[in-house]
């Protein structure tokens, strides 16, 4: 199937720029959320784009969406507030997208990934964190610490903003949650890719 190119509307008025490619045959289909917007993060952006690429021929659908403020969204950007209702909406336009009983989860990068673990909603299966900051929304705002759902991190050996002690401390004690070590990476995982896209290939086959 081609790249269907969508508009995810979010409560408060804001309209989203979004791109889905989901094969006939998806296991799953990952909700990509992308990085900074005021540091240059977009769907289009590194590892966001790259997963876009490689997901869908591992039969596992993506689907990216840019942050209010972000190329053709509208809105501004909003400190962290108003983006954590962007994923949330995207998060169930996704889902709209699945037959009944596909999972759906978040696969975010960065400021991406502490989006999406503020967002509790039933729709999605749980996720998959890459280079987390673990301090972009508080964690006593955040869904997914106390969440039964499967939370795999891949932090960076050498992330700049949270190596992986530090992850580890920070999520100690969170539930069912596993820090995994991306070695010899940093923060932008650039030549990572692959290895990354094997880890959301093999969270997805879990997922039932």
């Amino acid at each position: 199937m081609p790249v269907r190119h969508l508009t995810v509307d979010v409560p408060d008025g804001t309209r989203l720029e979004a791109e889905v490619d989901l094969p006939d045959d998806a296991r799953a289909l990952a909700v990509l959320t992308h990085p900074h917007p005021l540091y240059g993060g977009s769907m289009d952006a590194g590892l966001i784009d790259e997963l876009f690429g490689l997901l869908p021929r591992k039969n596992v659908g993506a689907f990216r969406f840019n942050f209010r403020g972000v190329g053709g969204s509208t809105g501004t950007h909003d400190e962290g507030r108003g983006e954590r209702l962007d994923a949330a909406a995207a998060l169930r336009a996704a889902a709209a997208e699945v037959p009944a009983g596909t999972p759906v989860f978040f696969c975010g990068w960065s400021f991406g990934a502490d989006m999406s673990l503020s967002v509790g909603e039933p729709s999605h299966a749980g996720w998959v964190c890459v280079a987390p900051p673990l301090r972009l929304v508080p964690v006593d705002e955040m869904a997914a610490p106390a969440d039964p759902r499967r939370k795999l991190l891949l932090v960076p050996e050498h992330d700049q903003f949270r190596p992986p002690a530090s992850a580890s401390e920070a999520t100690s004690g969170w539930t069912s949650t596993t820090v995994t070590t991306i070695a010899g990476a940093d923060h932008f995982v650039w030549g990572h890719a692959g290895e990354i896209a094997e880890q959301v290939v093999a969270f997805a086959s879990e997922l039932g």
